[in-house]
């Protein structure tokens, strides 16, 4: 039998409680994972036990900076993660009341991601291992996006996985944790990205509503009040079949629709549009309608070739698009046309942070996998791939789509 007395004693309420929690997680011998996310603008950091029970967590957002310079600065994110990497960690720490050596193991992302932020998170994390010679485990981004679902439901191996986010859009199948088959991905540039420009283009921070809002928050919450019906956007060219994605022509098509409707409202760049919503509303319709077909195609796709179960398939989606009430909404009728249960992250874990990397971790950790030592070399990869690349045979597939009306009422 394990008893704790727990003393009460005047402003001490706090450090008992984590004392209590520090000797309970010792009693049992539970493996404990530090896991440290960089890869972009957000400085992350979580103390995770291998039952997936957050100990400690703690997030520094750049957001406010680089809403004020209109987009990312690498050199900008870079300085401000090397000013609040050592806090943000220290902070996880101090709640989960965790000693560094008390610790199985560091789980930090190192690819892919912008090269300064990667830097300073590999810089700190083998400074760290180095000097309390604790275990390394690389993580890559978007397996740890991937898995985040695994935290909180049992989602089984193989299912399907659509993350979309500021940097990245793909679909394939997760067949274990480190184990995937890539069906597609953006070959131009990302929906948050898109998105997030757009709102730029149409001057969504000089709107009362917006002006503390991300560019995609901001569209979406225009669309609301928008007619996605409004105007009328075609398809990309030459992307019938397959599994790849591309939102450069979304892009393109609805910049020539703000320059038409600004010379005609006579107003100049920089100003509002009277139909701002319904640009809005067309404008998040045909990424959410893009997004919905490339994943519909590789549904049938994955039932073609077996690689998905027949009893109960899923899919997942993650990354900070997926946060996306409409996207999440027409990928619903998609999931539920074809039987697959759809699993999403609570919009919290599916922006960058800590948890999801401390989460990879842990299963790896598990596993025995991918587990290295402070004498091992590790170098970061802005650039890397992401499982076996599979995008071709779908294509060649040449799965044709049945007709699908995507009828969203929020």
């Amino acid at each position: 039998m394990f008893v704790v007395n727990i003393v009460p004693r005047l402003g001490g309420l706090k450090c008992d409680f984590l004392l209590c929690k520090r000797v309970f997680t010792r009693a049992f011998s539970s493996r404990l994972v530090l896991g440290i996310e960089t890869s972009c603008d957000d400085t992350g950091a979580a103390v995770m036990d291998e039952t997936g029970v957050i100990l400690g967590e703690s997030l520094h957002s750049q957001k406010d900076v680089h809403l004020k310079t209109g987009g990312i600065i690498p050199a900008a994110a870079q300085r401000l993660h090397r000013e609040n990497i050592a806090r943000v960690v220290q902070e996880v720490l101090d709640k989960s009341g965790i000693g560094p050596r008390e610790l199985s193991a560091v789980a930090t992302t190192v690819k892919p991601g912008l090269a300064l932020s990667l830097g300073v998170g590999l810089e700190y994390s083998l400074n760290f291992i180095q000097q309390h010679k604790t275990p390394f485990i690389p993580i890559h981004h978007m397996e740890a996006h991937a898995l985040t679902v695994r935290m909180i439901q049992s989602v089984p191996f193989p299912f399907l996985v659509l993350l979309v986010s500021g940097g990245h859009c793909l679909l394939a199948v997760a067949r274990d944790i480190d184990n995937f088959l890539l069906l597609g991905q953006t070959v131009d540039k990302s929906p948050g990205d898109v998105l997030d420009k757009m709102a730029r283009r149409l001057s969504l921070a000089k709107h009362p509503k917006c002006s503390m809002l991300s560019g995609g928050q901001a569209i979406e919450l225009l669309a609301l009040e928008g007619d996605r019906m409004k105007f009328l956007l075609k398809s990309p060219a030459g992307q019938q079949y397959g599994c790849n994605f591309s939102f450069a022509w979304v892009q393109n098509q609805v910049t020539q629709l703000i320059n038409k409707k600004e010379e005609a409202e006579g107003i100049q760049e920089g100003e509002i549009l009277s139909c701002v919503n319904d640009i809005a509303a067309v404008a998040q319709h045909t990424v959410a309608s893009h997004i919905a077909r490339r994943t519909h195609q590789a549904i049938l796709f994955c039932k073609a070739r077996g690689l998905l179960p027949q009893s109960n398939p899923s899919l997942v989606v993650s990354g900070g698009v997926a946060s996306n009430t409409y996207i999440r909404e027409t990928l619903k009728l998609v999931t539920d046309a074809t039987n697959l249960d759809l699993f999403c992250p609570p919009p919290k874990l599916c922006t960058d942070n800590g948890v999801m990397v401390a989460w990879n971790g842990v299963e790896k950790l598990r596993e025995g996998r991918g587990i290295m030592t402070h004498k091992d070399q590790i170098r970061y990869e802005p650039r890397a791939p992401f499982g076996t690349d599979i995008s071709g045979q779908v294509k060649e597939a040449k799965i044709k789509l049945p007709t699908l009306k995507l009828k969203i009422r929020l």
